[in-house]
């Protein structure tokens, strides 16, 4: 496939990994939500999956070029200079958005998952009634993680890759956050401090954990699609669910922390009916504006997978 790719093919790969690493730094929302949107879930996949002892007995034998074409290397490099780039730049729009419009901003998320909740429920054309147990399983799991009250763990290094190998695994899972994991473990304000600081040290403990976590978590979940495909997509459609419940935009905080520069974290909150929420909180509920905004994720999400279908047909 690498090799049918054009410069413009590599750019909305960058692209979309641009939108994985916003994602990712938003407690509650999953790159990999974004990943299975925009098409290139199972490619990340089976990419990731063959990063390993194969890859290094291809490197020896055949050199660099084999090894790089093996990996699909062209792929992983565009992506993730996408999700690093984003990370840096553009994950600071999504926080400034998210500081001054955050109801706007969790309605235009819900419509992106529901969109991706009917991308995934016509992905598989067999469903069973059986298929209700891991879908339920599922969603009360990501409920359960987003109702769990945060621990505070030291932010040692050695800390920092067990958090980056933990994360990463919720990362390229549909409807389960990473950054939602690094929060409710306390290092995500930790790691927030390491980006904006350049802390090579840190980084590179949080990078190593996320290197092998990515290499343990892709095998795992490409041999549990390989073997109970639809179990394993009614699973991540009840975690895509599930999720709904976090990026619920109307929410009243029941519990905050100060940040070392004076901010107010939420680290637990109720979701409320509009009324309930402009009540309590004294702000205008904006749900005839939350509501556009979700219904524009909606239709961005099944416009693009229109787009992906024509490309794909020409």
């Amino acid at each position: 496939m690498s090799e049918q790719r054009t410069k413009k093919d590599y750019a909305l790969i960058a692209l979309k990994g641009m939108a994985m690493g916003a994602a990712d730094v938003v407690p509650g929302v999953s790159g990999g939500t974004i990943a299975f949107i925009t098409g290139i879930y199972d490619e990340l996949l089976g990419s990731l999956k063959k990063i390993g002892p194969e890859a290094v007995v291809v490197l020896f034998k055949q050199g660099i070029p084999a090894a790089w074409k093996h990996v699909n290397g062209n792929f992983l490099a565009a992506l993730f200079v996408g999700v690093l780039l984003s990370i840096k730049t553009f994950a600071g729009i999504v926080g400034y958005c998210l500081e001054h419009y955050p109801l706007l901003v969790w309605g235009f998320f819900s419509g992106l998952i529901l969109a991706s909740v009917v991308q995934l429920y016509r992905h598989e054309t067999h469903w069973k009634w059986l298929d209700l147990v891991p879908f339920l399983c599922g969603v009360a799991f990501v409920v359960a993680i987003a109702m769990a009250k945060p621990a505070h763990l030291p932010g040692h290094n050695w800390v920092l890759f067990l958090g980056g190998f933990v994360a990463i695994c919720a990362m390229i899972l549909p409807g389960i956050s990473g950054s939602f994991i690094l929060l409710l473990v306390g290092l995500y304000p930790v790691f927030l401090a390491a980006i904006n600081e350049f802390n090579i040290i840190a980084l590179g403990a949080f990078a190593a954990g996320c290197a092998c976590g990515l290499m343990v978590f892709s095998r795992i979940l490409s041999w549990l699609l390989a073997r109970f495909r639809r179990t394993t997509f009614a699973t991540l459609l009840g975690f895509l669910v599930g999720s709904l419940y976090v990026t619920w935009p109307w929410k009243v905080v029941n519990e905050f922390v100060i940040n070392r520069h004076g901010e107010q974290i939420a680290i637990s909150s109720s979701n409320v009916l509009p009324n309930v929420y402009t009540a309590s909180t004294g702000n205008t509920s904006l749900w005839a504006m939350v509501v556009f905004c979700a219904i524009i994720g909606l239709f961005l999400v099944l416009f693009v997978e229109l787009l992906a279908k024509k490309m794909k047909a020409s």
